[in-house]
């Protein structure tokens, strides 16, 4: 059996997708209203029930943003209830309260995480679509290191801001947040192909989060870019070190993709690999999440890193990375193709002997 086959290690809720963000990246291209088929409280509660079955996942609620659920805190309490390391994702926007931060500390919340995609508020808010949104971020991030909540700030990285994450890495340290995760655009929902990086560029990137890593108090992982894990296994064994980063977010990463050791629900219950990957397998309502999970002939597929094409399929490090699947398939339209902003050439396959010979 596989690392990931039997159960998920991180199960992500969108608890609904109304929110008062425009964000122009936006995955779900966010409504201003909730939609009346979202889940129901008793229902969430179920749900986060049968998350628990997989064992110890993480369970990250999010949106949209949460706060527009006003059973959002009484599903934060049940999930810590029954024993989930349990996160929330809310947005900066004026629900986002010093007391609604200081109410996710008192029930239970393990880390709260906030998205910011710019060092200062004109770069963030235009990205965003609503000023003062940077504002709010900051006076969230301030009041939960005041009250001991633990953070973690998301960045999207775009052709918009891509120059700029030194200054972003600064602003991390400055708010002690516990990680800085590096989110890289998938063009689906409000993402647009033309805010993409190139593959050169990712590899830019990568090596600036490289050398950030190796002395940033805070730790620090990437969404949707899996080739950043052999972009680190390569740089340690030139440095001479083991391929296999130290314990942390990495190590514990290694592997997870789409519908491999990930699963996605949404504000309907629908069962999708990833938020980025718009391809449902089941619904909760209807049925079991972990069978979905362990026998849906999409998640074996994707957990089946044999079946990768192109040259994801023959690269040496195709276990360890994968390529972004919602990435392929949002350009190709084939979730199993080779990642399209991979710059790497794997080696080709040695020669069969008879070839040689021949």
């Amino acid at each position: 059996m596989g690392k990931y086959d039997d159960a998920p290690l991180l199960a992500i809720w969108e608890t609904t997708r109304a929110c008062d963000l425009a964000c122009r990246h936006c995955r779900a291209s966010a409504d201003a209203a909730r939609n009346p088929e979202e889940l129901t409280t008793e229902e969430g509660k179920r749900l986060l029930d049968s998350i628990k079955q997989a064992g110890d996942p993480l369970v990250v609620l999010t949106g949209g943003d949460p706060l527009k659920r006003p059973d959002l805190f009484e599903l934060l309490a049940h999930s810590v209830k029954i024993g989930l390391r349990t996160t929330v994702s809310p947005s900066p926007t004026p629900l986002l309260t010093p007391a609604a931060v200081e109410r996710f500390k008192r029930v239970g919340v393990a880390r709260m995480s906030i998205s910011v995609d710019g060092p200062d508020a004109l770069s963030h808010d235009a990205f965003r679509g609503v000023k003062g949104s940077f504002a709010l971020a900051l006076r969230a991030l301030e009041t939960a290191r005041s009250v001991g909540l633990e953070t973690q700030i998301n960045t999207t990285v775009t052709r918009w801001n891509w120059r700029r994450l030194g200054e972003m890495a600064h602003l991390v340290r400055r708010m002690g947040a516990a990680m800085w995760d590096v989110f890289f655009l998938v063009p689906t929902g409000r993402g647009q192909t033309e805010d993409e990086l190139t593959a050169e560029e990712y590899e830019q990137v990568f090596e600036q989060l490289y050398e950030l890593s190796k002395f940033s108090p805070f730790a620090i992982k990437t969404t949707e870019a899996m080739h950043y894990r052999r972009f680190v296994a390569r740089k340690r064994q030139q440095e001479g070190k083991a391929a296999a980063p130290p314990p942390g977010p990495m190590s514990r990463m290694r592997g997870l993709n789409s519908g491999r050791g990930f699963v996605f629900i949404s504000r309907t219950g629908d069962i999708f690999p990833s938020g980025f990957l718009p391809l449902e397998a089941g619904n909760v309502r209807t049925d079991d999440l972990l069978e979905v999970y362990r026998t849906a002939p999409l998640f074996q597929q994707l957990r089946d890193s044999e079946q990768l094409g192109g040259k994801c399929g023959s690269c040496s490090y195709h276990n360890l990375c994968g390529g972004s699947r919602a990435r392929s398939y949002a350009l190709t339209g084939d979730y199993m193709a080779a990642e399209p902003r991979c710059s790497f050439e794997p080696a080709p396959p040695p020669r069969r002997p008879e070839a040689v010979l021949a």
